[in-house]
């Protein structure tokens, strides 16, 4: 199936959740991360702000906040993401193609970065996903040699056996859904 059936398809699936379930399963997945060592470990993670009916990170925030960690969120810089320290989710506000973004703030190195919660349309059991089409995430992404442990959110409605994947893909670490924890670095 071509990139932009399976968008379309997957995009349409997660919109017809309803709020309460979206609410709960975002919270089942958040607190899937949250039991993780890696995440215990990360002394500095970037989240996302979550757009269409996309797994929601708030709760991830706000524990993050309450043990001390660094939070970044990103903000598109040409072809790339750039990331820059948040303290409080006010400190956002609508940036390129409408999501938030952090609106001013100090700049957090990729290297600084231990964790990335990443969204995505579509995702598979093979550690690849598939975005809006834009490629951010893989640019930004893809030439780091020591890359933060990348892992993707989603609802179990997201996932596919095998999605198309194109050499400038970049591949997961972990995929958490409200039902499981795929790790695919073993």
């Amino acid at each position: 199936m071509p990139k932009i059936s399976i968008r379309q398809t997957v995009l349409n699936r997660r919109r017809s959740l309803t709020a309460e379930i979206c609410l709960a399963d975002s919270l089942q997945v958040q607190a899937r991360l949250l039991g993780l060592p890696e995440f215990a470990v990360a002394a500095c993670l970037a989240l996302y702000s979550p757009i269409a009916n996309e797994v929601f990170t708030e709760a991830v925030f706000d524990a993050a906040r309450q043990l001390g960690k660094r939070i970044a969120y990103p903000r598109v810089a040409g072809a790339e993401l750039e990331f820059f320290a948040v303290e409080d989710r006010r400190e956002l506000g609508p940036g390129t193609f409408g999501v938030l973004e952090p609106k001013g703030g100090r700049q957090v190195p990729l290297a600084a970065i231990d964790l990335v919660v990443i969204p995505g349309v579509a995702f598979d059991l093979h550690g690849h996903r598939l975005g809006y089409g834009k490629g951010f995430y893989d640019r930004t992404f893809g030439a780091e040699s020591d890359k933060p442990l990348l892992a993707g959110f989603a609802f179990e409605l997201q996932v596919m056996e095998r999605l198309p994947k194109e050499r400038h893909d970049v591949r997961l670490d972990l995929l958490i859904t409200e039902e499981r924890v795929v790790d695919f670095r073993r």
